[in-house]
């Protein structure tokens, strides 16, 4: 079994995530948005809105790309000293892009990471139920 094909015939973690395939039947209908995850897959009815992904990777990404960013305009700056609106021109719309893109393939990669670990919310046992 490889990291792009598993025992059902499914599609990879990698594979379902960069392409927004439906982890249970492989169809791309994982996304009705850029970001936004579809109420329920179109071919197998399968429901996204079961799961709990939540904004997890929101933060850290945005963060992670922030600091590469911030590095990548310093260097250019030290390099180059160009104008202002070029730095605008630049590392805005690449910004935006980035975090689009990234937030759209782990929020995909958590999904079906959950779907196939049948992840489900944690619950606590009293143990004075079960003496």
């Amino acid at each position: 079994m490889t990291d792009t094909q598993t025992q059902k015939g499914q599609p990879g973690l990698v594979e379902a995530a960069l392409l927004g395939l439906c982890p249970e039947c492989g169809a791309k209908t994982l996304f009705s948005g850029p970001a936004k995850f579809a109420e329920r897959c179109g071919k197998c009815g399968l429901d996204y809105a079961a799961f709990n992904v939540g904004d997890g990777p929101a933060a850290f990404l945005t963060m992670g790309l922030g600091a590469i960013i911030i590095i990548l305009a310093v260097m250019l700056e030290l390099a180059a000293h160009p104008p202002f609106w070029v730095h605008a021109l630049i590392w805005v719309p690449l910004t935006c892009l980035l975090v689009v893109v990234s937030l759209r393939v782990s929020k995909g990669a958590l999904l079906i990471a959950e779907h196939r670990n049948r992840a489900v919310e944690g619950q606590i046992e009293d143990k004075a139920d079960n003496l």
